[in-house]
């Protein structure tokens, strides 16, 4: 038993758990649930608190799951916490009322209860953070349920040393994991030999939790093809961990470049996003949207890969993800935001607009440059090369107008320009701000989607007119 204790002092010490200076005699917060692991954590604190140079503090939620067998827990854990002389905070809320009103299953519901009742406990007494009993057993049965969930690299590195969280009522939380070196059994042999008689759970036998299928019927299969199969996923867990330090300090090099915090949410330039290597991609994005939604609870790794299958389609398209947020594709830049938002960065577009062919037209947030060149050159995004004599130099920017028709590239009748646009999955909120290039026989160019089939650049050609559209 001594030697667990000093197991567990070296790891607080080395990872840095206590925050503060020395001689600061910071405060920490205990969860304690009254089972082995908790129970075991705050004995082996209590021994070493002169050591550590810290102030403990209990806190313990009755989740009134249980009726009286939870009731019991709480008066346990006030005892327990009463005779070794450190101070508790009790309290119970209603998880099976905050899981109807947000629709949440019960061990996601009891998460978030828990973990905005020690958020509010450690502000309240000026606590630094706090320690829960995680084993190294509880890391194994996470890194496989972020495996079958499909979380990705992230995933694999599972619960950290040290966590930042961010509860549901605001705030940040600290929390640190003292045990995770320690095995279950270990908590359990310690309990035994200081008599401490923690308390038994039998939920946690439940096959109808998520967690303890994992625990008593994948971990025993796995265990018959690998005895040591818990071995194996700790070193993944630390393959992963630093694979995925490389990776953050590449994100952190590119940061700048690539991205834009604005009140709306975040913007992405699509340029430099997809120049990057599709790991650092896949890393940026994860970062941006635990910027915007304070954590990654409810994102996996098919939502990633959503979003970069997203950067090769039309500008107008959107995905949306879990808790509400929504990725944008605009045709230079990504939105990732909460809720519905406008994405269409075209100005209003009011009038008609003659354009000078040659030379430089200014319009309403618009700069457009019309040059007559060989053939043989080329335009991209809000560009376009048309056939000078088809086209003519009597040109006009326009918006839409009722029965606008347009026969697009490679079509052989026009059609209505509303079906056009509908085809070509331009954006509803876009459709009356795309600038339309129009000669007197009618629309020659749908700007930064398509033009029109008479002006196509043939091999007759003999002049080009190339158009840009720049915004202002």
């Amino acid at each position: 038993m001594e030697d667990l204790k000093q197991r567990v002092f070296r790891f607080i010490q080395s990872e840095g758990l206590i925050p503060g200076k020395a001689g600061e005699n910071p405060k920490m917060l205990v969860g304690v649930s009254g089972g082995p692991d908790s129970v075991c954590l705050l004995h082996i604190l209590d021994q070493l608190r002169e050591s550590l140079g810290v102030r403990l503090h209990v806190a313990h939620l009755n989740h009134m799951l249980r009726g009286v067998d939870s009731d019991a827990d709480a008066r346990y854990v006030a005892e327990f916490s009463g005779t070794l002389g450190i101070p508790a905070t009790v309290e119970k809320r209603d998880v099976e009322a905050y899981r109807k009103e947000h629709r949440l299953s019960l061990e996601e519901a009891a998460r978030e209860v828990r973990y905005d009742f020690f958020s509010q406990v450690a502000e309240s007494i000026g606590a630094v953070g706090i320690a829960l009993g995680h084993t190294q057993d509880d890391q194994v049965e996470t890194i496989l349920m972020h495996l079958v969930r499909g979380t990705g690299l992230t995933g694999l590195r599972g619960m950290g040393p040290i966590t930042l969280l961010r509860p549901p009522g605001g705030g940040v939380l600290v929390v640190v994991r003292p045990l995770l070196k320690v095995a279950r059994r270990e908590t359990e042999e310690y309990c035994r030999a200081y008599d401490l008689s923690p308390r038994s759970d039998f939920s946690n036998y439940s096959l109808d939790y998520t967690r303890n299928r994992f625990r008593y019927e994948l971990i025993p299969l796995l265990q018959s093809y690998n005895k040591n199969i818990g071995d194996a996923l700790m070193r993944t867990a630390r393959t992963a961990a630093d694979e995925l330090s490389y990776l953050e300090e590449g994100v952190s090099q590119v940061w700048e470049r690539v991205v834009r915090e604005q009140p709306n949410g975040i913007l992405l330039d699509s340029e430099a996003l997809s120049s990057l290597h599709p790991a650092l991609q896949r890393h940026l994005l994860r970062r941006v949207l635990d910027e915007v939604l304070a954590d990654l609870t409810d994102i996996q790794s098919i939502h990633i890969e959503k979003m970069m299958e997203a950067l090769s389609k039309p500008a107008g398209k959107r995905i949306s993800l879990p808790r509400g947020l929504v990725f944008h594709v605009g045709y230079s830049t990504c939105l990732v935001t909460k809720g519905v938002f406008d994405t269409c960065t075209f100005p209003p577009l009011e009038g008609e607009y003659k354009l000078n062919v040659p030379g430089d037209t200014v319009l309403p947030g618009w700069r457009v440059k019309a040059s007559i060149i060989r053939p043989g050159g080329k335009a991209e995004g809000f560009g376009a090369c048309l056939d000078l004599d088809e086209a003519g130099s009597d040109l006009v920017v326009r918006g839409r107008k009722a029965g606008d028709r347009f026969q697009p590239l490679g079509m052989g009748e026009p059609k209505k320009l509303q079906d056009f646009m509908v085809d070509a999955k331009v954006p509803r909120s876009w459709r009356d701000r795309v600038p339309l290039v129009c000669s007197p026989g009618g629309i020659i160019w749908v700007v930064g989607w398509r033009i029109a089939e008479r002006v196509r650049v043939t091999d007759s050609t003999k002049k080009v007119l190339r158009l840009e559209f720049e915004r202002l």
